[in-house]
């Protein structure tokens, strides 16, 4: 399977990228290994966490999810060389940068982050500050490169812009929020600028907290999971949501498929997108993840969705 770069840095992989939020959460560490062991086996190799991943978990704490793959990594310590690690800081002045790599090191049990990313915007800090201490980062071998998660179009455009003025790195990549209900949170000015920049966009949540993988039909189905009883899921038992559904499902059923499958695949569709971050609990998800980058969504299947996942026309505004 072809690989993609990711924006103008030196990052090539698959186009599926496996999302650490579970791990040390909803996946233990047992099986979080038999996912990252599998998941490099099958010829993936982007692997994406944070350092405040999975702290809200009980009995888990700060860095958790770092600490699961590192541990992989020293038992496995061959992979890490078949592995692009990514990882994310929030808060983005000069020291806690510094410090933030320096932890996510010694937790990933590796030299060199390949992908550090901002994990929101920090208008708090100078983008020069930031940038800097990036640069100092990169040319001390701690990160290979950068990217951005949770910017506007507006601030990505001024990162770019003090970037080139000042000699000092470029984000190379957007996370952001993106899947087939929430459309409008990235489609628009912040694609269009992610084109302009030639950034790689690497979508969160691109199956709605498991909403898409068709799981949960009704209000019943909420305690299948974690996520189900949360708000998160269940703002998309809507009319549109369910439709979206019945779409994915009759896309799915055409082409064999599962719809959690044919859900990242409309993702790989859009031309900004390089690779979607999508977690799995149990191997069986993970085969559904690792499918999508092999499906071939033809027109009619794309425009059904395409039109289930219409936002709703707004109503005209009344004058006067």
């Amino acid at each position: 399977m072809d690989k993609r770069r990711l924006g103008n840095s030196d990052l090539e992989f698959r186009p599926i990228a496996l999302g650490g939020l579970v791990f040390g959460w909803t996946a233990d560490e047992t099986m979080s290994h038999r996912l990252l062991d599998a998941f490099v086996d099958a010829g993936g190799s982007l692997v994406e966490t944070a350092e405040s991943y999975t702290f809200w978990a009980p009995q888990s704490a700060w860095g958790r999810s770092e600490e699961v793959i590192g541990n992989w990594l020293r038992r496995n310590p061959g992979k890490r060389d078949k592995v692009l690690i990514a990882t994310k800081c929030t808060e983005l002045s000069r020291t806690r940068l510094r410090e933030s790599v320096e932890a996510s090191l010694a937790r990933l049990n590796v030299d060199c982050i390949d992908l550090f990313q901002s994990h929101r915007d920090d208008t708090a800090v100078p983008l020069e500050e930031t940038l800097s201490a990036y640069g100092e980062l990169i040319r001390e071998g701690k990160i290979r490169c950068i990217g951005a998660s949770n910017h506007d179009a507006e601030r990505l455009a001024e990162a770019d812009r003090v970037a080139r003025t000042n000699d000092l790195p470029r984000y190379q990549s957007l996370q952001p929020h993106y899947n087939l209900l929430e459309r409008s949170l990235f489609e628009g000015a912040l694609e269009e600028q992610c084109l302009r920049l030639g950034l790689g966009v690497l979508p969160y949540y691109p199956l709605a907290a498991g909403f898409l993988t068709g799981k949960y039909r009704s209000e019943a189905d909420y305690d299948k999971s974690v996520r189900g009883a949360s708000q998160t899921v269940r703002k998309y038992m809507t009319p549109r949501g369910l439709a979206v559904l019945d779409a994915l499902h009759a896309v799915a059923h055409k082409h064999g498929t599962s719809s959690a499958t044919v859900a990242l695949a409309w993702l790989l569709h859009r031309r900004s997108v390089t690779a979607p971050i999508a977690s799995a609990t149990t191997l069986g998800q993970l085969e559904a993840l690792l499918a999508a980058p092999c499906l071939d969504l033809d027109a009619e299947s794309l425009a059904a969705l395409d039109a289930a996942s219409a936002a709703p026309p707004q109503p005209p505004s009344l004058v006067g």
